[in-house]
């Protein structure tokens, strides 16, 4: 996996430049010099949202026009449903104003709510929406077949990803850049890349998935197997 900078969307870009593409925690300002910078090819993996006012918080992203891949929106256990229905509402106003953009929508869900969320996108059909992965994640299988992204800490266990077969950008939250790099550096050491996860996922867009006896992966391609040196 990759890992990016996550900075505060007030910040400069300039010094965050050489380490794009970059993510951004919006705090409600937007420094002037990232609209240039994006028109400049300064390319935004994300842009993780607050949650206090979700649909007000992204159209205030969107309307800043950072092209970003990904908006990621906090997602609490539904304790009723009057909360499920208000998740599903911002939801769909979000998906109304995302399309067409190229933005797709990502829940960072409260650790231990995940099949409770889960269970709810799936009774509402909402599998245009994926998760995204943090430290608290309670179980990150259940999320896996719509795992687009994900934001750690210095010590975070990867190795629940890993196993998974994940290997896309990793947000790192960062105050500098030499702070970063130092992180960024002993992470990757720590977790290198993988081809392949080491256990195949039992569901895929909630469905099951029927093994085919007929594919077998080296073991050495398995994430937790070390290469023979013979």
């Amino acid at each position: 996996m990759r890992f990016v900078p996550q900075i505060p969307s007030s910040f400069a870009p300039e010094s965050w430049l050489p380490f794009a593409p970059l993510v951004l925690r919006w705090d409600g300002q937007l420094h002037p010099d990232w609209s240039p910078a994006v028109r400049r090819g300064l390319a935004v993996h994300a842009i993780h949202l607050p949650g206090q006012a979700p649909v007000a918080e992204a159209l205030a992203a969107l309307q800043a026009t950072l092209g970003p891949d990904f908006l990621v929106l906090p997602a609490a256990r539904p304790e009723n449903r009057e909360a499920g229905f208000r998740l599903l509402g911002h939801l769909e106003t979000l998906l109304e104003a995302t399309s067409g953009r190229g933005v797709k929508l990502a829940l960072r869900i409260e650790g231990g709510a995940e099949a409770d969320v889960v269970e709810l996108l799936r009774q509402a059909r909402a599998e245009a929406v994926g998760f995204c992965w943090h430290p608290g994640t309670a179980d990150a299988e259940l999320l896996a077949d719509r795992l687009w992204c994900g934001v750690c800490a210095p010590g975070s266990d990867l190795r629940p990803l890993q196993r998974l077969g994940y290997r896309w950008d990793m947000a790192l939250p960062a105050e500098d850049p030499a702070t970063f790099r130092v992180q960024a550096a002993a992470l990757e050491a720590a977790h290198p890349p993988v081809l392949f996860p080491a256990e195949m996922p039992a569901t895929a867009l909630g469905r099951p998935v029927v093994p085919d006896d007929s594919v077998v992966f080296g073991r050495h391609l398995l994430a937790d197997e070390p290469r023979d040196p013979s």
